[in-house]
């Protein structure tokens, strides 16, 4: 814990955001005033085919561009996960859904109704943060990483193409892997496809037919133009009404996976301006405080002379907290938080520690080099163009094959030591810190590219002696 100076100090940087104090904790809820004026607490994923607008419709949100980095700029795609915020109002007073706004993350709590004539306040009932998932095929694994951290999604479909396309599968079947009940499909680009009257209405039913028999089939189809922000008050209102806050265990020892890990400090930096290491991810239990002492698994990996993996966890001290602009006291499950820890920056840069979990120290669960999964596998390949007839079946896995896994936000390849029924035994190149009953999706390398085959459950893990501490 901080002094009171110390908290007084940090709540004092955002005076138009509610207060966060230690002694809120024991009570907290997801939609405690003090936890979502600072803090999302609610994963929303976009999700579909390269190219069909997930990046705009955040922005349009949001008012933040995911599209960050230059080979993103140059391409026009997602490459990386991309984050943006927003909070939701709604006017007690103005009918459904122009009732409902969107701002960003910083946004005042106080905000009054700009329609004309109204002029009343504002309330804050929702504070979301999305997950932008890249559409292109090659990039499923940086897809599936996202998609461990979701609580729903926005499917994204373009009206003027045929639905579904590739990825619009192949991405449906891993969020339907992560056990995601709560799917809006957004009809996109209807503003585009005016010189035929019965496009929208037939990619409507192209829509209806591709999503029976799924988790989707009851989701809610909402047309929309992002680009002119088209229906995007009909996005809030199904975003308050129709996804449900998920249930978070407040009172258990912390676990927070690793999504992103960077080093803020610019190139030629005094010594004494010198800022820690800072990862970023989603806090999937208990409550992260300034102060807390935390652990990393697994933490640094090395290997010996005889090319034996070791794992050694990181220890440190979390310095700072916060969601996007605004400074956390607390953080607790839901949304996307940034911890700034007292550690070496060279440990954070360019990603290393993502797929880590960090917790408190002693708390977390074991690191595995070695499991015992049973699953299962889809009875076609998807993300592919369909006519290839046989070559779309997932044929069976076999002794000594080489797969990726994704475990929580860890994509790691492993080895296929022995199967027998619906159970393997597989050797990781990478360890991983997890548990049994965690869920995991499995691809193959098909055509140069990683393919989503199937998906499983950790039975057991096998740890190693070369965990040091």
């Amino acid at each position: 814990m901080i002094s009171q100076k110390e908290v007084d100090d940090l709540m004092a940087k955002q005076p138009n955001l509610s207060k966060q104090t230690y002694e809120q904790i024991p009570t907290l809820t997801p939609l405690a005033q003090s936890v979502i004026s600072r803090q999302a607490t609610l994963n929303i994923g976009t999700i579909g085919h390269v190219a069909h607008g997930k990046s705009t419709v955040v922005r349009a949100i949001s008012g933040i561009h995911t599209v960050r980095f230059h080979e993103e700029k140059v391409r026009n795609i997602t490459i990386k996960l991309g984050y943006a915020n927003a909070k939701i109002y709604k006017c007690p007073k103005c009918p459904a859904p122009e009732c409902f706004k969107s701002f960003s993350s910083s946004k005042e709590d106080a905000v009054k109704c700009e329609r004309e004539g109204c002029g009343e306040f504002l309330n804050l009932i929702r504070h979301i943060s999305f997950v932008d998932c890249p559409g292109h095929d090659i990039l499923m694994a940086t897809m599936l990483t996202g998609a461990a951290v979701m609580d729903a999604a926005l499917l994204l479909v373009a009206a003027d193409k045929p639905c579904p396309q590739p990825q619009t599968s192949e991405h449906l079947a891993a969020v339907e892997i992560m056990q995601l009940n709560k799917i809006i499909i957004l009809q996109n680009k209807i503003d585009i496809i005016t010189k035929d009257e019965n496009a929208a209405p037939k990619n409507y039913e192209e829509i209806r037919n591709f999503i029976r028999g799924t988790r989707a089939e009851n989701s809610p189809i909402i047309p929309i133009s992002a680009q002119l922000k088209y229906n995007i008050d009909a996005i809030l209102y199904y975003l308050a009404n129709y996804i449900p806050i998920p249930t978070r265990n407040y009172n258990v020892s912390p676990k927070m996976i690793i999504i992103r890990s960077f080093d803020i400090n610019r190139p030629g930096e005094e010594i004494d301006n010198l800022k820690g290491g800072v990862v970023g991810g989603s806090i999937l239990q208990g409550v992260l405080k300034v102060g807390d002492e935390i652990e990393i698994r697994p933490g640094l990996l090395t290997k010996d002379s005889k090319g034996v993996v070791k794992c050694t966890p990181v220890f440190s001290r979390i310095g700072t907290l916060q969601a996007e602009q605004n400074d956390l006291l607390y953080a607790v499950p839901g949304g996307l938080i940034g911890a700034g820890l007292k550690v070496d920056p060279a440990l954070t840069r360019a990603n290393k520690l993502v797929g880590n979990v960090l917790g408190h120290k002693g708390q977390l669960p074991e690191v595995f080099f070695k499991m015992e999964i049973s699953y299962f596998l889809l009875r076609k390949l998807l993300g592919v163009k369909s006519g290839l007839g046989s070559a779309n079946k997932v044929r069976k896995i076999e002794k000594a094959e080489v797969l990726m896994i994704n475990v929580g936000s860890t994509s790691t390849g492993c080895k296929v030591e022995s199967l027998k029924g619906n159970v393997l035994r597989i050797e990781l190149i990478a360890p991983v810190c997890s548990q049994p009953g965690e869920k995991i999706a499995l691809s193959r390398r098909i055509d140069k590219k990683w393919r989503l085959i199937g998906w499983g459950e950790i039975i057991k893990g096998i740890s190693s002696s070369h965990t040091t501490d």
